[in-house]
């Protein structure tokens, strides 16, 4: 199973030497992160003092990032990895140490009143159970939790509360009045540089017509200019190309010519040598211009040679007999050597 697919709390659990007190670690952390008033240098001071016997083989940074990001499967993940590991001794254990952290200067947050209720819940405490360790240890009962949703709540709490609304309020009324006028300022700015623009986009398209008209007489010279420019391109285009043409007939011609020399002194020298064998293997080297007893490698190479001097696309523009005695040719030096290389 690939690594990114488990949250950063069960990376840590599988990174742990203690799955326990890791859990452990990141309950209290969750109540530390409550307290008011505490830095965090505070809090992670006294949760490393608080957990100074434990085994988890971690930093407590990490444990303390998930403990502010307030991830609700992990702590819930933590409760379960306890109450299955230790049973009730260990649950009762945690919450003893969560109750200490959370009123160590004696005065319980409201955030943390709901936290200890939520973790004696998660751990199989019992209301009454949860009762009796906080009196036990604080010295007072473990009364409701206030309901921040009421007036007396902030009364209490906030005296100038309601005052400090009345007077945003106010401030809102007045930023919006304010926020009023500046845009209707801005509106009649933009009437008048609409009005402004207008005018200016009139002058502009009388301008641009000058311009316009100004550019079509100049473009249609131009084209005029450009297709006698094409006109004579193309003149010089069609001479470069016979020329071209001129100079491909001369040297096709120079090369049949240096062909039928060859031809003709290799026919020589085939008449003044001594008659060769009858047999297939010579007649074919012999179309080749080559002698019995020659490789593989030298068939093909004359092969290559004799079908680039005789090929019937060199003798294109020479007349159809000639064509025709081309291909014959080139077609006895093919089966000469097909037959050789099936040979060989």
């Amino acid at each position: 199973m690939s690594i990114a697919r488990f949250s950063p709390f069960e990376l840590l659990l599988l990174k742990s030497r203690s799955q326990v007190d890791t859990a452990t670690l990141l309950l209290l952390a969750w109540v530390l992160v409550h307290r008011q008033h505490v830095s965090e240098g505070q809090r992670r001071r006294r949760l490393a003092q608080v957990t100074a016997q434990f085994r988890h083989g971690h930093e407590l940074g990490p444990v303390m990032s998930i403990a502010h990001s307030q991830d609700l499967q992990a702590i819930q993940l933590a409760a379960e990895v306890v109450r299955k590991e230790c049973g009730t001794e260990r649950s009762l254990s945690v919450i003893h140490q969560a109750i200490t952290v959370a009123t160590d200067d004696g005065e319980l947050s409201l955030a943390n009143h709901y936290i200890l209720r939520f973790l004696a819940d998660l751990l199989g405490v019992t209301p009454m159970t949860l009762n009796t360790l906080f009196k036990e240890l604080t010295g007072t009962p473990l009364g409701n939790p206030e309901d921040p949703s009421r007036d007396v709540y902030w009364q209490t709490h906030d005296p100038d509360y309601h005052a400090r609304k009345a007077r945003e309020a106010e401030a809102a009324e007045q930023q919006h009045q304010q926020a009023n006028a500046r845009a209707e300022q801005q509106q009649r700015k933009k009437e008048q540089r609409h009005q402004q623009k207008q005018q200016k986009q009139q002058e502009k398209q009388q301008r641009q017509e000058q311009a316009r008209q100004a550019r079509e007489q100049e473009q249609q010279r131009q084209r005029e200019q450009t297709r006698q420019q094409e006109q004579e391109r193309q003149r010089q285009q069609q001479q470069r190309e016979q020329a071209e043409r001129e100079q491909r007939r001369s040297r096709d011609h120079s090369s049949q010519q240096r062909s039928r020399q060859q031809d003709s002194r290799q026919q020589h020298r085939q008449q003044r040598a001594s008659p060769p064998p009858p047999d297939r293997t010579t007649r074919a080297l012999s179309v080749l211009g080559l002698t019995p007893g020659a490789t593989r490698i030298e068939v093909r190479h004359a092969y290559r040679r004799m079908a680039q001097l005789h090929h019937p696309d060199r003798f294109y523009s020479e007349s159809e007999q000639q064509v025709a005695l081309a291909s014959a040719r080139f077609q006895r030096i093919k089966n000469a050597y097909d037959y050789l290389m099936q040979t060989y």
